[in-house]
């Protein structure tokens, strides 16, 4: 079986995690990237890694890589490759672009030059020229450039690997599933230890957590481009959809998933029945902070409002505090992760954090603290400092 140099791209902060699932999966000559990591392996391991990633985006193949500082450039290199061997006249395709630097910078513009070299070269050979599909393409090519270094890569995933396809509807903001995936894995839950996500808003935490639980291939519910290659195994495929099955649990931990908003009960539970997990969360309409004490030990993640509005400061420093105090005295014994991109609100959260974070959730830089709820004085005295 031949064997692939393969790139997983993902998000800041989720290299370590990735080169880890990227071990369990059998991947060999894993290296470290910024919001990547390379690594090689066959096919098995190249369809493995997009049904069983949880933490990455895209896996991508490198077919080619040269230098171009000009249009004209990029447009006769992008020409020459033998497109044949991977797309024809009757398959439809489409181009994702990224640059950074100095000679190009439009991302849109390399996606169109690139998509004209090879319409080109198929009208000239043939007289005909393939369709463009951005939604549901058979074909996916990823250009990147770096400087004057391009590298093109087939795109085997198609749609982002967090786009996991049980998520049709959702709250404002939502968290992406490898965001909240990544989060869960990074608290480091032991899978036994009781789960709340007390502002659950989607459900895309508690669900996510479900599948990690339940060992459930975070794959199980999409598709992917490497379906539509030529080369494409589907028996090799079949059996690592039956062996992910097989592998799944049938018992775990309590996963309680809470919100004071109707429609988002609403939604989580439309969510995770599409997950096939719902049989698996406790799902609730209560506001967290009306909660009684919990007495058992409990893993808790948190993802507030964050309160982008200058207006909205005084309201979020005050949620924050009410959290804060919330979890010290009703959650003693726990374990609790708050993620907020409001750095200054999250300091009226009162409680010494035992680790921080910083991480991503889209273009907000935020931090995710770590809180051990202790009886006694552990609390912090007085507001911040301003």
């Amino acid at each position: 079986m031949a064997t692939y140099d393969m790139i997983a791209k993902t998000l800041f902060g989720f290299e370590d995690l990735l080169c880890e699932e990227l071990d369990l999966l059998g991947a060999k000559d894993i290296t470290k990237l910024n919001r990547a990591v390379s690594f090689s392996g066959n096919k098995r391991v190249l369809y493995k890694a997009n049904y069983h990633l949880r933490t990455a985006i895209k896996i991508l193949v490198p077919i080619a890589q040269f230098k171009a500082r000009h249009e004209d450039t990029l447009y006769d290199n992008v020409k020459k490759i033998d497109w044949t061997k991977y797309l024809d006249n009757d398959k439809t395709f489409a181009i994702d672009a990224t640059c950074h630097g100095d000679y190009f910078t439009h991302s849109q513009y390399v996606a169109l030059k690139s998509k004209d070299a090879i319409v080109d070269q198929f009208r000239e050979n043939t007289g005909e020229r393939p369709s463009i599909d951005k939604e549901e393409p058979d074909f996916r090519l990823s250009v990147h450039i770096a400087g004057d270094v391009v590298t093109l890569s087939l795109d085997s995933s198609g749609k982002s690997l967090g786009k996991r396809g049980y998520k049709r509807q959702q709250v404002f903001a939502p968290l992406s599933e490898v965001m909240a995936a990544g989060m869960i894995m990074l608290s480091e839950w032991d899978k036994a230890t009781d789960f709340i996500d007390p502002m659950c808003g989607s459900g895309t935490i508690p669900i996510e957590a479900a599948l990690i639980a339940y060992n459930i291939a975070p794959g199980k519910f999409r598709h992917f481009t490497f379906q539509y290659w030529d080369d494409y195994d589907e028996e090799l495929f079949d059996k690592i959809k039956k062996q992910a099955l097989e592998d799944e649990r049938t018992s775990g931990p309590k996963i309680l998933c809470w919100d004071k908003d109707r429609k988002a009960n609403d939604i989580t539970h439309d969510n995770a029945v599409r997950a096939g997990v719902r049989d698996f969360l406790e799902i609730k309409r209560q506001n967290f902070l009306d909660t009684t004490d919990y007495e058992d030990q409990a893993h808790i993640i948190i993802n507030p409002p964050y309160g982008e509005r200058l207006e909205d400061e005084d309201d979020m420093n005050e949620l924050y505090d009410e959290i804060g105090t919330h979890l010290k005295h009703k959650y003693n014994g726990s374990d609790a992760w708050i993620l907020s991109a409001n750095l200054r609100a999250l300091k009226f959260v009162g409680l010494r954090p035992s680790r921080k974070i910083k991480v991503f959730n889209g273009p907000l830089e935020c931090r995710f603290n770590k809180f051990e709820l202790y009886k006694g004085s552990r609390r912090m005295t007085g507001r911040p400092k301003e």
